[in-house]
């Protein structure tokens, strides 16, 4: 708790009269885009398993999330401790096959008891759902959304059978998103090309993979495939929109056999 204690001692400073201005005129919403930015950061240190770096973004997180609590508590809307209360006490009432008694034998019954926990809690609170997918926030990232979308639904036994009945479908929605491309109609075209993406979420959930590790994963692999080549061209002196298909071709194969994950 001392360091705990030292962050807050830093944040307060930042925000007081004597601090810096541009912390003393942050707000929760504003905090939020900063704290968002931070997790993405995160979440790129652990796609490339930078070990310093996750380190440092996770200080980062930290530091964002203290900040926010600072703002509520100066305006006595809640405590720290009001905070870390809250979360012990849900971690502890949704593990009662760790803290009390009960009996889960499945990684499917284990689903089935916290839904049935958090169902509990909502109705309790007084917020009624018309639909399992009020439970899925709106602001979510797309991506996420869809998978966080698409486990709501199986869970309530709407699901392919088999990973190859969602690959048969991830085909006919790219036959749909061509034939959009003929029409030229490019609402139709978007709309084609979503449904792909929202079948491929589900290939992933399907084959037991976070689909967003996966594509930030890769995009990191061709970032630093596409840096070996950068570095190529420039040891060759050449620009890259200088050359031919085949030379790009031939760049880009020694950048793919160069580059180790």
């Amino acid at each position: 708790m001392e360091k705990i204690d030292r962050l807050f001692d830093i944040i307060q400073k930042l925000r007081s009269e004597e601090g810096c201005a541009w912390d003393q005129k942050q707000t929760p919403e504003t905090m939020w885009k900063c704290l968002a930015e931070e997790v993405y950061e995160l979440q790129e240190g652990i796609a490339k398993q930078d070990l310093p770096n996750i380190c440092e973004e996770l200080g980062d997180v930290l530091f964002q999330l203290l900040f926010i609590i600072d703002i509520f508590q100066k305006k006595n809307s809640f405590s720290f401790s009001d905070v870390v209360d809250n979360i012990a006490k849900k971690m502890i009432r949704r593990h009662p096959h760790v803290y009390e008694n009960a009996r889960i034998s499945t990684e499917k019954e284990l689903n089935r008891q916290w839904d049935a926990i958090k169902f509990q809690e909502k109705e309790g609170s007084g917020q009624k759902r018309i639909s399992v997918l009020d439970a899925v926030p709106k602001g979510m990232p797309s991506l996420i959304r869809a998978l966080k979308v698409s486990k709501c639904v199986v869970k309530e036994g709407f699901d392919w059978d088999n990973i190859h009945e969602v690959l048969d479908t991830v085909k006919d929605e790219i036959n749909e998103f061509e034939a959009a491309l003929k029409s030229g109609n490019q609402n139709e075209i978007s709309m084609e090309f979503g449904d792909i993406l929202f079948t491929l979420v589900n290939v992933a959930r399907v084959a037991k993979f976070h689909p967003e590790t996966a594509l930030a994963r890769s995009t990191a692999k061709f970032e630093g495939r596409f840096r070996l080549m950068e570095t190529k061209l420039k040891e060759d002196g050449v620009k890259l929109k200088d050359l031919s298909r085949n030379q790009k071709d031939s760049f880009w194969n020694r950048a793919k056999q160069s580059y180790e994950r």
